[in-house]
């Protein structure tokens, strides 16, 4: 009797990993963020005339209003510009580089000099990797398994071998 509850626990461990797993990676790839990438450097550039543009409340197309990031991004801004910009911690004379790594998830709202609204919004989150969705998977098929076998029992219950 011991040896059939153990191979329909294998049976339904090895049916509930494929099915879960088919399952969760395709909702994975069905709702798939930009943001579901190794961390990487992301150069904004400060164009020419940008201070000029600002001062008269125009709205600079190259730059976004809105930026998204995985922790552990480094967004290196390069400033063209004839003028100082300011980017949160950052102070930008014309012609310098300076660097932000992003080591934190959260939403952050840096004041920023090269916006006509004054802020630039950083949404920086944890990116999905292999390990997350590993996690997900040690999580979600235990309990399949275990319902699995409760309705199992009900469909085809165990019986003790006649003599």
């Amino acid at each position: 009797m011991f040896k059939r509850i153990l191979r329909r626990l294998l049976l339904l461990f090895l049916i509930s990993t494929a099915a879960v797993g088919i399952i969760s990676e395709g909702v994975h790839l069905l709702q798939k963020d930009p943001t579901d990438r190794p961390p990487k450097t992301i150069e904004l550039v400060i164009p020419v005339g940008t201070s000029s543009r600002v001062a008269a409340g125009e709205a600079i197309s190259s730059l976004p209003e809105k930026m998204s990031f995985v922790v552990g991004d480094v967004l290196v801004v390069k400033n063209e510009d004839s003028v100082s910009h300011q980017l949160g911690p950052m102070w930008l004379p014309a012609g310098a580089t300076g660097s932000l790594t992003l080591g934190e998830a959260n939403k952050f709202s840096y004041e920023c000099s090269f916006q006509p609204t004054k802020f630039l919004g950083l949404d920086v989150r944890k990116s999905t990797t292999w390990v997350t969705r590993l996690t997900a998977l040690s999580v979600a098929v235990p309990a399949t398994v275990a319902i699995l076998f409760v309705y199992s029992i009900l469909v085809w219950p165990l019986e003790p071998k006649s003599k």
